[in-house]
Formats: structure tokens, sequence, C-alpha cells
């Protein structure tokens, strides 16, 4: 593969001090700043293809980063002038600011959760000696880094209760620094694991060090742009240096793969699984550690399973066996299992929960029980199995809802687990064996009213006959006169199940009279891995088919109209909202892609994008070249089109989708803008792809409704309601 580029890149760039673009479209009075073309051309299996704003894929650039700071101004010029953006954010303020917890973890007979008082940048971390015992602080992110531009990414206390391992994540980057915290006094050991990234901290049985995965350092000044190769896996020792740590796992003729490690509940194995990539399907190897408690970390990493036939998900063992969840000969997933001292293929792996008609979404084991979760029609239901597959019964569950996670230990005797839904936040419960009954570990109660509002789900064909479910949450009583303005946000990926879920600023946009609709497209996994190959590959139009279908239904069926109609959707459903608004633009009345992956010939050139090419395909290679260039939003772009009102974000420390993405797309979109519709560039400082303080996450979350609401012509904002008696979710 060659490029060309017939002058230097100092000889293309206007100083952006020296120009605002006009642009084809004064947007109600913008000018955007100018976005010199270069003569960058670069040959492909399929033919050249300009790329003429190569220059915006340099990060460090000061070209780049002064029309980044432009576009900036530009954009916050025109948000700042919205007449409900500051009521907006006062609502938002009032809908976060209440008391909430994460997943709690039992170890070493203690309770270990995050919990945020409501308006707290980040969640503190707290530990229970009890369920009825007082919490006590071990980490406050807040005071680490006041203005939260460093965040807590991730935590692992050690078996015995003595050490906290914790992850410092820059900006809330993919790259993170590990630490290590004395439980009893609070202080830090000067132990720093650097370069750790998409891991687990999995610490031995006897406490005194853990698994963990890295990449070698990257090359100085390139670390949140450079391509990602050679992950491994380590173990380091509590109070060594980093130098002295041991190399694990490390498959060099595999530059591409994800490797994971994980001790299992008792200690005595380490679990060691690798991933071509983002593909599900994984390969499998076990080390034997030897006695827990004086733990063999030099024991050989040897095979199960060493081909990418199948996903295979550990969950738990007993003794040398163990219970692994699998798509293998089952798409929907079963649980089976695996005798590590035996050499049976795994066709013949004794199957313990066989294929269900519903999707296997997830499954733990707690108290030698199995929970596992399915997906019914996109509905949770949490069936109980014994280790020899024996039902016994459900888990009992309010409506439509999700179950967003489940933590238990193999042998103690409770299950926590989340449940959340469009209308209700993410509430904690513990399910007690002995009862049988489950009750809020910590309830969450927003200050709304949920009884005012309901969730229906719906089912519509997409182009191909095919039936995708949706579900639409609104007012009660609405009547359908295509008067209402319309929120539709969507993915469709990566085997990423779409369900059910609170999002904070969903009764701010239901109060304005709107109405949120998800559908489920293929590429996830809501009906199992036949539903996400089905919408992959040269197959991934069919998911843009099924966001636009639905949008024709919200139309034909009178929820809304086209020019009251916004779509969203964040990374790979960045990437859907760019596909979907390049290719109908008349058929939506604003779009905000974010953080979206917008060009489909270079993405795997940078951090892990290579890891997507399981799913997406590669532009090198010539039978997958044509369908890439067919949808990539980016390259189907045409001058002169009327395109909606869009609103594109990034964030300045994303290091999966790189910002250039958003970068690229904002200035060719702008360029061939044909009517006086607005295109605006957001790029938010010391955020990441998926990590933002709540403070900044308020911003955000109003300057998007602020825009759909002036562009639809929503209601007005902050009719607030409070939550009427007895409203929230009790589960028996």
């Amino acid at each position: 593969m060659a490029f060309f580029n017939r002058h230097a890149r100092t000889h293309l760039l206007v100083p952006l001090s020296l120009a605002l673009a006009a642009g084809a479209a004064a947007a109600e009075g913008l000018r955007y700043p100018e976005a010199p073309k270069s003569d960058v051309v670069e040959e492909y299996p399929g033919g050249r293809i300009a790329d003429p704003y190569r220059w915006l894929e340099d990060l460090n650039a000061a070209e780049t980063k002064a029309w980044v700071a432009a576009q900036n101004v530009v954009t916050f010029g025109f948000l700042e002038k919205l007449p409900q953006r500051a009521a907006i954010r006062r609502r938002l303020t009032e809908l976060q600011d209440y008391p909430r917890v994460s997943l709690p973890l039992r170890e070493a007979g203690r309770i270990f959760y995050r919990r945020n008082s409501g308006l707290q940048k980040q969640a503190p971390l707290y530990v229970r000696d009890s369920l009825s015992g007082e919490p006590s602080l071990l980490i406050d992110p807040n005071a680490l880094s006041p203005d939260g531009s460093i965040s807590l990414a991730q935590w692992s206390p050690s078996p015995d209760g003595r050490y906290l391992a914790y992850a410092l994540s820059e900006g809330g980057a993919d790259w993170a620094e590990v630490h290590l915290r004395e439980v009893a006094t609070g202080k830090d050991l000067p132990d720093l694991v650097r370069w750790f990234r998409f891991s687990d901290i999995s610490w031995t049985k006897d406490g005194q060090g853990f698994f963990y995965a890295r990449y070698p350092e990257p090359p100085k000044g390139e670390a949140l742009s450079a391509e990602l190769r050679d992950h491994q896996v380590w173990y380091h020792r509590a109070g060594t240096p980093q130098a002295q740590d041991r190399l694990i796992y490390w498959r060099k003729e595999l530059p591409k793969y994800f490797v994971g490690a994980g001790v299992t509940d008792d200690g005595r194995y380490l679990i060691v699984t690798l991933n071509n990539g983002t593909d599900p399907r994984n390969r499998l190897f076990l080390a034997d550690l030897g006695d827990p408690r004086q733990p063999d970390v030099t024991a050989p990493v040897v095979p199960i399973v060493d081909e990418d036939i199948a996903e295979l998900t550990v969950l738990a063992n007993d003794g040398p066996v163990l219970f692994a969840r699998t798509d293998l000969n089952a798409p929907r997933r079963r649980v089976v299992a695996i005798d590590t001292r035996a050499k049976t293929p795994p066709a013949a792996w004794p199957t313990i929960v066989p294929e269900s008609p519903n999707a296997l979404e997830s499954a733990v084991v707690a108290g030698r029980k199995l929970f596992a979760q399915y997906l019914v029609d996109v509905k949770s239901e949490v069936r109980i199995f014994g280790l020899d597959g024996k039902s016994e019964g459900t888990l009992a569950l309010p409506g439509i809802v999700t179950v967003a996670g489940m933590s238990g230990r193999e042998k103690v005797d409770e299950l926590f687990y989340v449940v959340t839904s469009a209308l209700y936040p993410s509430t904690v419960f513990r399910y007690d064996f002995g009862t049988k009954a489950s009750a809020p570990f910590d309830a969450a109660r927003p200050p709304f009213d949920p009884d005012r509002y309901e969730t229906r789900q719906v089912f519509y064909p997409s182009k191909d006959g095919t039936r995708i479910p949706m579900f639409i949450t609104s007012r009660k009583g609405l009547v359908l006169d295509g008067s209402h303005p319309a929120w539709l946000y969507g993915y469709g990926g990566f085997a990423i199940s779409l369900t059910p879920t609170y999002r904070p600023q969903l009764p701010a946009w239901l109060e304005m009279g709107g109405i949120y609709a998800q559908p489920s497209l293929r590429g996830g996994a809501e009906y199992g891995e036949d539903w996400h190959r089905a919408g992959m590959l040269d197959k991934k139009q069919n998911v843009f088919d099924d966001f636009i279908a639905a949008a024709e239904y919200l139309i034909r069926e009178k929820y809304t109209t086209a020019a009251r109609l916004a779509i969203e959707g964040g990374s790979n459903g960045g990437l859907l909202v760019g596909a979907a608004m390049t290719q109908r633009p008349e058929l939506f009345g604003a779009a905000i892609p974010e953080v979206g992956v917008l060009d489909m010939l270079r993405y795997e050139r940078f951090t892990g994008g290579a890891a997507w090419a399981v799913e997406y395909g590669s532009a090198q290679d010539p039978k997958q070249f044509p369908y890439l260039r067919a949808y990539s939003p980016l390259h189907n772009l045409k001058a002169g089109t009327c395109y909606p009102p869009t609103l594109i974000l990034t964030n300045d420390h994303d290091d999966r989708v790189v910002p250039s993405h958003s970068y690229k797309f904002a200035a060719a979109l702008q360029a061939a803008q044909g009517c006086d519709k607005p295109v605006l560039l957001r790029v938010e400082t010391q955020t990441s792809h998926g990590y933002r303080p709540t403070d900044k996450l308020i911003e955000e979350r109003a300057d998007i409704l602020a825009f759909m609401a002036q562009q639809l012509g929503a209601g007005k904002a902050g009719a607030t309601g409070a939550p009427a008696a007895g409203s929230g979710m009790n589960v028996r």
C-alpha cells in the first residue's frame, strides 16, 4: 500500500488565525474555522482515495490544536445562546442529585462498593464489615483529583483484605497506572504498575500479588494514538518495583490478540484467555497454581482450546472441573462442564444447562448455584440452577427491566444484582438464599415521578423483513398525532445487547414532551450470536437498515415526523448515526454522533482499532474494501446535500476511538453542507471514550438536550415532578 502526498504539509495549511470559512452555509450566522484541504491520496485495493483532512490525524500538531480550539469557540458560542440550555442544565443537576451505589464485591468477609452522594465528580470507594455496618471510606478520587481529570478506573481488594490495588487514569483514558494501598492504614505503598490496559486485577489467594495485562511502553508522545500490539500477562508482587514483575504469558506470533487472566475463586487455577481483537470467540488456557496459600506463579500455562472456535467464559470451578458459558454449537449459548484432567474434545463436553430459545446474556455462580440471565425479547429473566443443571426456579424481577450486573462468591449464600429500566435508576438488590427474597442494598430514588410515564415494546419490519424489537418511552396517554419530538438511540454491534437502561437525562426529555425510542438492532447479542453475525462484516448494512426502519416506523405510526426526529449514538453507535444521516439525510431533524468510528478506511491504524477488523473488516482486504467504502460516513458525504443539524462530540483523551475520526468528519461535513443547518464539533478536555466527571457529564447532556430541543421544537424544560408515594422498584 502506498499513499501520495505531493506537497509538504506545511505548504498545505493556511494558518488558522487567517480565516474563518463561511462554508456552503452560514448556518444561523455561523462561520466555521478554515479546514485546508491537502493533496493526500492513498492507494487501496479498490483504487485511490483522497484524504484531504489527513493532517487532522496529528493530534499533537499545533495546527490541529488551533483548529479544534477554534471549533470549540464556534460551538460553545452557539450552544450558550440556546434559550433552554440553562433551564435544562438546572433540571439535569436536580435529576443527577441522588445517592447511588455500584455493584458490591464481597472479599475477606467485607463488602466493597462505590457510592456517589449525588453530584460528586466521582464516586468514592467504601467498605463495610457487614450489611448493616457503617461504611468506611477507602479512596476518595475527588481528593486525589479535585477537577476530576484523574479517574479511579478500577480497584480490587486482596483476598485477605490487607491491600487494595487501584488503577488511576488520566482523563479516563484506557491507559492506567496501578497503585497499592494498605486498607488498615490508608497509606499507599511505593508500588507503581504502568502501561496497564484492557485488564482485570486478579490476586493470588495468598494476597501477596496479582496478575494483570499490559502493553509495552508506546513511543513517546504517542500514547493516545499509537497502534496497540503485544498484550501480555504479568505477575506483580506487592512491595516490589515493576521491573521485578514476572512475565506469565505472551504469544509473540499473535500480536493483535487481547489476553486476559483471572484466578479461580478457590485460588487453585489461573485461567488465561486469548481473543482475536473484539471477536467474542476466545482460546482458553489454564495454569495449576498448586496450594492456594503458596501459589506457584511459575506454573506452566497449558492449552485447553488453542483455536478460535467459540466463546468460552469460565464461570466457576469444582476442583479441576470448569463450568463455562459457550456458544459452541449453541448460538444462544449454554453452560458446559470441562474436566481439565481429560482430553475431551470440545464437542463432547457435557452440557449442564442446555441452549434455550432465549439468549443467555450472562451468568454467575453464587452459593454453589448458577444464576443465568436470559433475554426474552430483550427483557431480562434470571433462572436459577444447581451446578448439576437442575432448575430451581427464577429470580423475581419487576416488569420490563434489565439485570445490568450480578456479583457473588461461589461459597457465600448471597447474590448482589443491579436492576434498571428506562424509568428506574440502577438499583442494587441482595438476594437472600434463606428467605429467597430480595431487598435493596441502598435504594436509589431520583427526584422525578416515574408513574407519569410508561415504556412499551413494539416490533417492526426492517428492509429485508426481519422483525426488530424497539422500546418506546413516553408520557402515559400519548396521542399519536405526529406532533412529538422524538429521540432515537441505537448501537448495533460487537455482540453488545442494548437493553432498557436508565439515563438520568431521559426524565428531563420526557418532561419536555419528548419520546425516547431504543431499538435492538442486529449486530448486538439480544438474540444470540446469529443476531450478532447478521450485523457484522459484509452484513453491517443490515444494522443501518434496521435503524432507518425504526425511524420510518416512528413516523409512519405518527409518533413524530422527520423534522422532529433526532438520532444519537456513541462509538459504534456514532458510526450508526453517521451512516444513517449520510444515507438518509432527509429522514432526521437532528443528528448527534458521539465518539464515532467515522473513517472506516483508516480506523485500524490507531490504538486498538486493528482489534475491530474482525467486526468491521479491513480496507486492506480486496473483498472487504468495497462494503467499507460504501458506508464509511466520511467517504459518503456529498457536496451540496442538505444534512440535518448535527452536533458531533468527542473527547481529547479518547484513546479508543481517536478524536481524529470526529475532526475529519466535522471538517468534511461543514464543507459539504448544502443548507443553513448547523454542523458543530464539541471537543471536551481531560475526558475520554467512556469517562466524564459528573459536572462535565451534566454539561454535555445539557448541550445535547438543548440542541435537540431547539432543532425539534421541544416543550419547556424544568417541569419537575416529585416521586409518587410507593413509586420505585419493589422485588419479592
